[in-house]
């Protein structure tokens, strides 16, 4: 597993993207251009939700301003799953969930 970034998260949890998510991620939603955009949010959140039907996930949104679309709510899905918490997808929205 080829981890590109881990980053502790604002509640002190460790995170991780790796090489084959962000390939997912890049051929699904090449609108997210960068994965320092995906660090930042889990960083420096705007909000922390729990995802609707899988209590083992949550949703890490971070508001982007300058973009010129109105999707400018970046998500992180993030699974946490036995200790270890992970990056599964990432996309702009137009608003939080």
């Amino acid at each position: 597993m080829n981890i590109i970034f881990e980053v502790i998260d604002k509640s002190g949890r460790k995170i991780r993207l790796t090489k084959e998510q962000w390939s997912k991620i890049r051929k699904k939603h090449p609108e997210v251009e960068n994965e320092e955009l995906i660090k930042e949010t889990l960083e420096k959140p705007t909000k922390i939700t729990y995802h609707s039907y899988d209590e083992t996930a949550y949703k890490y949104y971070k508001h982007y301003k300058n973009r010129p679309y109105p999707e400018n709510f970046l998500m992180v899905l993030v699974k946490y799953l036995n200790g270890d918490a992970f990056v599964v997808t990432t996309y702009f929205m137009d608003k939080i969930e």
